[in-house]
């Protein structure tokens, strides 16, 4: 018997070598080789995602609206950019237990009882049909009309998907499908590459809307290669504290809608529920004043949402004061404490600081810096900010509050919910003056530290 070839590949660019070693040679990314072995070559492989290729001008090109399907499900809908497209190839990734199969079949049920409903199925490789059917039950879901298929293999599962005439597909999960002209075990960077391919040439082809379950690692990032993000066309991740009962699905890509939209659940007995209001899901209700608190308005996607910064500055009594930072960038914590004593006069070299965004919500924008430093500042200081004022703004390493995009939005969402100031950088200052809320302009870090004690 002839022995196997063997190659490792690499996770995150896809780059093959014939030894391993601690780095890729092609992105030069640490510890990313996995052994796979080398397969001989197959006939369909490598087939062709559009049914026929011809030369021709881009102006040429006919095109069409995007025509939507719901899936009943607003806040899904909103970060899949209005609904589900025919031929699209969807990603969703998660922590395991978070909620991924819940929410696609409530999708499932929902979208086979509408008014027209469409063809469904469900392929499980994790689960049996039984499995499936008690989660139902317990969730109270019409399923009458999903189909149902517990299937690991890859041909079988084309077979029974040109059969079926499905419109909407699910693979839970893409991890547990193997194709038989691999050799390789299911889940290896070979088979999940593979299978994903042929499977999103399928969907482009028969206009099918394609949804992979995928898991994630330790980090965060989804198993298998990182060449699976970059042939689906979203890619959707679940979030939340698993202490806790709330889900934020963000999207990370989307050839089809906003990047960054982030949809709201509330986990219950009876499955996913939509939160309608997320901005009060992110602000405590506090009887007194207490420091160390802050109210900012970030921009997920398209809609600006209210979240609370907490602070708590304390001295220390070791030689390395702890740096901690829940939801905010550790590195962009660092960036923050050296600007505020540059240009602010207030040193926490001797000092512990800890952030906490909460409702357990990951920002990414610069926007909060100046929410931030605010937080920071009053609890140094021992002295509560507002709880009907509200601040945001970028700020700069020369201590200036650079403006943020759509800031109009943001003041007209704290205003709808009761707020009547906000400290904001001066040039997101409109024209026209908004009902309910006072605006104060700042230029820069001291100007903003100054109107806390207004």
């Amino acid at each position: 018997m002839a022995k196997s070839k063997v190659a490792y590949h690499c996770t995150e660019c896809g780059g093959q070598s014939t030894k391993w070693q601690g780095q890729c040679p092609h992105c030069f990314a640490w510890n990313t080789l996995t052994e796979s072995i080398i397969e001989g070559k197959s006939v369909n492989r490598y087939a062709s995602i559009a049914q026929t290729s011809t030369l021709q001008k881009l102006s040429d090109v006919e095109t069409q609206n995007i025509i939507r399907q719901t899936t009943g499900i607003s806040e899904f809908d909103r970060v899949l950019g209005g609904g589900l497209v025919g031929g699209a190839v969807i990603l969703l990734g998660g922590d395991p237990g978070i909620g991924k199969s819940t929410i696609l079949l409530q999708a499932l049920s929902a979208l086979t009882n509408q008014a027209e409903p469409i063809n469904v199925l469900y392929v499980s490789g994790e689960e049996s049909s039984q499995q499936i059917a008690m989660r139902a039950r317990r969730l109270e879901l019409e399923v009458s009309d999903i189909a149902i298929l517990s299937e690991i293999n890859l041909e079988n599962v084309l077979k029974n998907i040109e059969k079926h005439q499905s419109n909407v597909v699910i693979i839970d999960s893409i991890q547990t499908i193997y194709s038989e002209e691999l050799s390789s075990a299911p889940g290896s960077v070979t088979q999940v590459r593979e299978c994903a391919a042929q499977l999103t040439r399928v969907a482009k082809q028969s206009n099918i809307t394609l949804i992979f379950v995928g898991h994630v690692t330790k980090e965060g990032t989804l198993a298998g290669p990182r060449v699976l993000e970059h042939i689906v066309d979203t890619v959707l991740y679940f979030e939340g504290d698993p202490h806790s009962s709330f889900r934020m699905i963000r999207a990370a890509k989307n050839r089809f809608g906003a990047v960054n939209e982030l949809g709201v659940f509330a986990m219950t007995e009876k499955g996913l529920k939509e939160v309608t209001n997320p901005s009060a899901l992110f602000l405590s209700h506090h009887h007194e004043k207490v420091s160390g608190t802050c109210i900012t308005v970030t921009q997920e996607g398209t809609r600006p949402l209210l979240i609370e910064i907490q602070a708590l500055v304390d001295a220390s009594h070791s030689n390395n004061p702890k740096r901690l930072s829940v939801g905010l960038e550790h590195n962009r914590l660092a960036l923050l404490l050296a600007t505020l004593h540059k240009h602010a006069g207030i040193a926490c070299y001797d000092q512990d600081v800890f952030i906490n965004a909460v409702g357990g919500v990951k920002i990414s924008e610069p926007g909060v810096d100046l929410a931030v430093l605010c937080a920071i500042v009053s609890s140094f200081k021992n002295k509560p900010i507002d709880q009907k004022t509200i601040i945001f703004g970028e700020v700069g390493l020369a201590g200036e509050v650079r403006p943020v995009q759509r800031g109009q939005e943001r003041i007209k969402e704290a205003a709808k919910l009761g707020f009547n100031r906000a400290i904001i950088p001066k040039a997101n200052v409109a024209k026209q003056k908004i009902s309910g809320i006072e605006i104060i302009p700042v230029e820069n870090l001291s100007q903003a530290l100054s109107k806390l004690s207004d």
